[in-house]
């Protein structure tokens, strides 16, 4: 398996592009942010996603930095809030 290097920094870089990610994601799909820490899970998790689904079509050992890192990490956001999007049923509205 290929491994795309997504390096923004340390910890508290993993936190914002989690955030921004996050947030930038749910805005996208939902049309809004899930608050400050689900943006993060969903962020950061989407980071992971997102690497994945890069590595797929970049060679290895591809440095992207804190701006291809949030780039990644949002495209991992949103196909993961698509999939919840798809697997968890809808709230009914009401009047």
């Amino acid at each position: 398996m290929q491994n795309v290097v997504l390096n923004p920094g340390g910890l508290i870089s993993w936190i914002i592009v989690g955030l921004l990610a996050g947030f930038i994601a749910s805005r996208l799909v939902r049309g809004r942010g899930m608050g400050c820490l689900m943006d993060i899970v969903v962020g950061v998790v989407g980071a992971f996603i997102g690497g994945f689904l890069v590595s797929l079509f970049v060679s290895p050992g591809t440095s992207y930095g804190f701006l291809g890192s949030l780039v990644v990490a949002v495209l991992g956001a949103v196909v993961l809030l698509g999939i919840v999007r798809l697997v968890t049923p809808g709230r009914p509205h009401r009047p």
